[in-house]
Order: C-alpha cells, then structure tokens, then sequence
C-alpha cells in the first residue's frame, strides 16, 4: 500500500474531493485525520476513518488542538490535504463584501490555518507532504465566480510559499487544479443559474474531454503529490481538468 503507516490529516472531508481523498488515502493504507463541519457525513465516512474532527476550518484552536492531538495519539503528521472550500458564484459587481471576505475565509485563511499547525510537526520531524485544492479557473479565469477565483489564485499563490520556504526541510507542498468535477458543489453552482441544465451543458463541453471530472480522478492525482512516488515534486500546480486549460 502507497501510504502505509503515514498519517494524513484531511479537511473537507466529508464530501466531493475531499472525501474520496480521504477514502482512498485509507485504501491506501494512511491512517486518516478527517476534518469537516459535517458532523453527520463525517460519521458515514466508516471505520476505515482513524478519527473524524468536526469544526469549522477557521477555528484556529480546532486546527492547533487537532493536530497536537494528532501528534500526541500517533507521533507525527506525514500529509495534509486541505480541501475545504465554497464557492458563491457572482461576478463582482453583485458580490457583497461578506461574501466576498467569507469565500477568502474559508478558501485561502482555512488553508493557511491547517497548513501552518502543520508545518509545526513536519519542520520538527523534517519530513511531509502538503496538497492543497486550487482549480483550474486559477490560471485560466473564470465568469461569474469572482470571490472563487480570486481565491484559488491566492491558494496557488500560497503553495509555491511554502514549498520555497520549506523545501530544504523536507517539506513538499503542491496543488492540484481540478476541472469542474462531480461534487454537491459543482451541482449547487448550476442550480444558481437561470437555466441550470444549459450551464451543466456549457461547462461540460469547455472540457477537451467532454466531460466532467469524478472526485475519485482528483483524488489520484492528490495521493500521487502526497506518496513518495512524487519525492522530487514540489512547487508544483497539477493541472487535473480533463483538456480545460488546454482548449
């Protein structure tokens, strides 16, 4: 198994990427940290789940307190996925300023939050592997979507950060930029549309492929950055868009 014996902490993990991040870093032999503020989904995630944190990603004292007690029960923290995130899809000049600073929030400070507590036990054991979730809307733009954007750009931004500042530690940190991929999000952003089957049918054939990325194809490409097959990748923003950026 490609991650036997290490200890991952995900957030959103309880639905869409995150949570088949976190199922297949389970197959894999990982010992899973599984964050969300779903208390219910987390719950379904099942046994193969080491434990489940319910919270909010911005409560810095969930994030500092579930990682020490990570350390304290298993001894370390080898990989953080951080796939919390929200999309309110507007363009800007119909985005008010709370949605604006609460798509950041959660998107870019959730991120940092959960990678800097990290950052505390992989500089101490001079080992670890970061992932975060941007999208491909971070270097091709995107309409309507102006707060989600932004943010992405910024969580791409963050990556190559820390994977300078902590490179000669040990420590790899890069990105994955899914395409639109199946997930209660992707559908909720439809459902925002006048006419939501037209909108599914816009994005689906902006896709090279022709069609719409599974949580499952995002989260193989996220266990790849994270497992040592990927030892000498850092800095990196992975594209995993089905031809997005490429049509």
């Amino acid at each position: 198994m490609q991650l036997a014996g290490q200890i991952a902490v995900i957030t959103g993990a309880a639905s869409g990427i995150g949570r088949a991040t976190a199922m297949r870093a389970a197959r894999e032999g990982a010992r899973v940290i599984a964050v969300d503020r779903d208390a219910a989904a987390l719950a379904e995630l099942g046994p193969s789940i080491a434990r489940s944190v319910a919270g909010d990603v911005l409560d810095e004292e969930l994030a500092r307190r579930t990682i020490e007690d990570t350390v304290h029960a298993f001894g370390r923290v080898d990989i953080l996925v951080t796939a919390a995130g929200i999309s309110l899809g507007k363009p800007a000049l119909d985005t008010a300023l709370d949605d604006w600073n609460s798509t950041l929030a959660v998107n870019v400070t959730g991120t940092f939050l959960w990678i800097r507590e990290c950052l505390r036990p992989m500089t101490a054991q001079a080992s670890g592997a970061i992932v975060t979730i941007a999208s491909q809307l971070a270097q091709a733009g995107g309409r309507g979507n102006a707060a989600y954007v932004t943010s992405k750009g910024a969580v791409v931004a963050l990556t190559n950060s820390v994977a300078l500042d902590y490179a000669d530690q040990g420590i790899r940190c890069n990105a994955v930029l899914p395409g639109a991929t199946e997930t209660p999000m992707l559908q909720r952003s439809f459902g925002r549309q006048a006419d939501p089957q037209a909108a599914r049918e816009r994005s689906r054939l902006r896709h090279a492929m022709g069609r719409f990325g599974k949580p499952e194809e995002i989260a193989a490409a996220v266990l790849y950055l994270a497992s040592p097959d990927a030892a000498f990748v850092t800095g990196v923003a992975l594209p995993v868009d089905g031809g997005w950026l490429a049509a």
